[in-house]
């Protein structure tokens, strides 16, 4: 038997419960991970809260690190031994054992230990589509960069600043201000209310070709207000609730803006896709060019506890659960 923590019912960090279930055996094309580190996402709030939609009973969790016990038919390029890490659907990670599609897979470099494997993969590749993909930052443009102290902000800024770009980081505190500052954020603006007026002022009024706001509803309209005509507003996060449904004519009112909702899914379809986004991520890692600060982590069993830190703004960097 495993251990895994399971929601029956949708709600606060309360519904969490760490159960006992059987250990998975894997089928075709699939392989069974123990897992070393799993990583902690706001995305998992999201479907403990029902705002994403998952049948119930449900073991969340969209990324980890572990090695494989067991290979399935038809799975050649994995063996029991190997040290792998996954980010991506379907959920399941919250778990001491799990099987997953051998495609998502990758195997992990030696300079990378399964802690900061199993709290980089889903950020890290996040941040990689964001700044490759979505928007191809280029050196010397400005861009603006949401909870900038956060997981996927804190790989933003520092692998931003390593392709050259001027990073304004947006945070809630001064403590988190000093954290971007030190994670490649040229500039740091402390809260949202005065956004645009602080951004025409670092930019000498060119305002910003690109904004990254996993936020949501609380910044949405006022990233948009910081965009230079034809600019991207990348909204690929709802840390405070859904954003409203909008009249995209504002879109035109505010310069022929560009309006993009990316995710993960789509980005990270083949092994293809997440083989050439984690060989970028381990090279930016090893490279020292993106550290990945995992400064929290709790057991497992104790993932509500995680849950209620993440939701308070009480954590920065990455958090991982340690089985």
């Amino acid at each position: 038997m495993s251990k895994a923590i399971r929601i029956h019912a949708h709600g606060g960090p309360e519904v969490l419960k760490w159960e006992q279930v059987p250990t998975p055996q894997p089928g075709p094309n699939e392989a069974l991970l123990r897992h070393e580190a799993v990583g902690l996402n706001y995305i998992d709030v999201y479907f403990r809260t029902g705002l994403y939609k998952t049948p119930l009973p449900a073991t969340l969790g969209m990324e980890g690190a572990g090695v494989v016990l067991a290979v399935g038919e038809k799975v050649h390029n994995l063996a029991p031994g190997d040290r792998v890490a996954y980010a991506g659907g379907p959920l399941g990670a919250y778990a001491t054992e799990r099987v997953i599609n051998a495609e998502k897979l990758v195997k992990l470099p030696d300079s990378i230990d399964f802690k900061t494997a199993g709290a980089m993969m889903l950020q890290g590749l996040t941040a990689y589509f964001l700044l490759h993909r979505t928007f191809k930052v280029q050196p010397g443009q400005p861009i603006l960069v949401h909870a900038a102290a956060g997981g996927v902000g804190l790989i933003l800024c520092q692998w931003a600043r390593h392709l050259g770009a001027e990073v304004i980081g947006v945070v809630s505190s001064e403590a988190k201000a000093e954290i971007a500052k030190t994670n490649g954020a040229a500039h740091v603006i402390v809260g949202h209310a005065n956004l645009p007026a602080e951004v025409k002022q670092i930019t000498g009024g060119a305002m910003v070709p690109v904004v990254y706001d996993g936020v949501g509803k609380d910044t949405f309209n006022t990233s948009l207000d910081c965009l230079a005509p034809l600019g991207l507003m990348v909204s690929f996060g709802n840390a405070s609730g859904p954003v409203p449904p909008m009249d995209i004519s504002t879109l035109g009112t505010k310069g022929s803006l560009f309006l993009t909702r990316p995710s993960f899914s789509s980005y990270m379809s083949t092994h293809q896709d997440i083989a050439t986004g984690a060989a970028a991520l381990f090279e930016a890692v090893h490279s020292g060019a993106v550290q990945i600060r995992v400064n929290q982590s709790f057991p497992l069993e104790q993932a509500a506890a995680a849950h209620a830190a993440l939701e308070a703004r009480q954590t920065t960097g990455s958090t991982v659960l340690l089985p």
